[in-house]
């Protein structure tokens, strides 16, 4: 019997390991007439990234992947996934190779296609999706470009479960679909898991994890372009977190400023967690830096209507919101909250209901958005409608995405996934029977402990 070949004793000793294709590189371009197969990678220029075939599993059975993952990162690497519903049984014979439509397409041994780009969802011309190369850049991005430079297709356009600094997540949809990460099924399982995140399909104010097709998690309503631009000290930069306008859909990315040596990524995990990690190469392992929902208070609706979550406190929990009781005064001893809470005193709409402020608080779901109005506009409009139980305004010092300098929130019925906030958050205003209990003084605002009432009608002692 003939001995083997040496290079395929390679490919036999490198697919022993968890990603077995860091034994050969073909440079960061995959050419025509160069199809990459198992056991080849093509490698970033500055060695950051590379992209192959790897398999998750660490035994039994093993499926096969093409994606791409941080090359000098041992663990929870892999940062995108080409055909993660559609995995190779065998890799020996697999390639991901260009056809003469100028896509790329990955096919398996028997020939199957598996997985294939679309350059016509670009809008190019059949005279400019010709020829070309595909490269991996050094921010992670594996693109498709003609023979004019013209790119036909991109990685960054198909997330997976992973948002690279310079990736934009479309979270409109005005033209296109909206995008939204989506977890692994498990560690070793890359195909589509239960939890996502994205905008929210009417209102791209707030941001969720849905576990299905239910919330699982949603962020605080954004303010202005700037989401998020904090310091943070272990990557010695600070993070930011924009939205940006892209042919007329809204986009959310975030980066750091440059140089930066730093590894962050925002990743939806397989737990159902929205996770900010950077790589600890002193411990050579990854950091969170934010991890949400932190709590099971934290969770959407988890403190039911008219509750909310205190973060304040040592021990994050449910509250009411002052002037309201549980509905079940049982299972909230018992720590079951989903219930809610309810008004210890009814409003009479017109005859002294007030505004209570509840500072530093994460705005509820399913607000109704009114633009272009002032504060006081905004105090009338709910003012104006018995209806209405809440509300909140901003000034966003800068234009927003809309062309909107201000923002105002309403809320009718029921308050949900509402929490008291550190060091962040907004006031809402609550309306409640500003006639109810002893009134101390006459005037338009009047303390109430660390709150402030408003009052939008005639002021009668009791």
């Amino acid at each position: 019997m003939d001995p083997l070949p040496i290079h395929t004793i390679i490919c036999l000793v490198c697919w022993s390991f968890w990603l077995f294709p860091l034994c050969a590189s073909s440079g960061s371009r995959l050419l025509p007439d160069k199809p990459l197969s198992a056991g080849s990678t093509i490698t970033s220029d500055d060695g950051t990234f590379a992209l192959g075939f790897f398999s998750p599993s660490s035994s039994g059975k093993k499926h096969y992947y093409v994606g791409i993952w941080y090359k000098n990162i041992p663990k929870d690497n892999v940062v995108w996934v080409a055909n993660r519903a559609m995995p190779i049984a065998d890799p020996s014979s697999a390639t991901l190779a260009f056809t003469n439509g100028s896509n790329l397409a990955l096919s398996d041994t028997n020939g199957q296609l598996l997985w294939m780009t679309d350059i016509s969802a670009a809008g190019n011309s059949s005279s400019e999706a010709t020829g070309g190369e595909a490269t991996l850049d050094n921010n992670g991005n594996f693109i498709l470009r003609s023979s004019q430079g013209i790119i036909l297709w991109q990685s960054f356009d198909y997330p997976t479960d992973t948002l690279l600094p310079g990736m934009n997540l479309r979270i409109t949809h005005k033209t296109h679909a909206l995008q939204r990460l989506v977890s692994w099924r498990n560690t070793q399982d890359p195909s589509p898991g239960n939890f996502s995140y994205g905008a929210h399909p009417d209102e791209f104010l707030r941001r969720f994890s849905w576990n299905g097709s239910t919330p699982y998690w949603r962020s605080p309503a954004w303010n202005n372009y700037l989401l998020v631009g904090r310091y943070v000290e272990s990557v010695k930069s600070t993070i930011h977190f924009t939205l940006n306008t892209i042919d007329d859909e809204v986009y959310i990315s975030f980066g750091l400023p440059e140089p930066s040596v730093s590894l962050v990524l925002l990743k939806m995990d397989y737990s159902g967690k929205m996770k900010l990690r950077t790589w600890n190469s002193n411990m050579s392992k990854w950091t969170d830096l934010r991890s949400e929902p932190k709590h099971e208070c934290n969770k959407f609706g988890y403190c039911g209507p008219f509750g909310y979550c205190d973060n304040t406190q040592p021990i994050v929990t449910c509250k009411c919101i002052d002037g309201f009781e549980p509905n079940n005064k049982q299972d909230w001893t018992a720590h079951r909250f989903s219930q809610g809470c309810h008004r210890m005193e009814a409003l009479r709409c017109g005859q002294g209901d007030g505004f209570l402020n509840l500072p530093s608080m994460k705005v509820p779901d399913e607000s109704l958005h009114v633009k272009n109005i002032s504060l006081d506009e905004c105090i009338a409009e709910c003012t104006s409608n018995c209806s209405c139980t809440a509300y909140a305004f901003a000034n966003t010092s800068t234009k927003d995405i809309n062309g909107d300098e201000t923002r105002c929130l309403l809320w009718n019925g029921d308050l949900i996934d509402t929490e008291k906030l550190i060091g962040q958050g907004q006031n809402l205003y609550i309306r409640v029977n500003g006639l109810s209990g002893t009134v101390y003084c006459l005037c338009f605002s009047a303390c109430v402990g660390r709150y402030t009432l408003y009052f939008m009608g005639p002021v009668e002692l009791q």
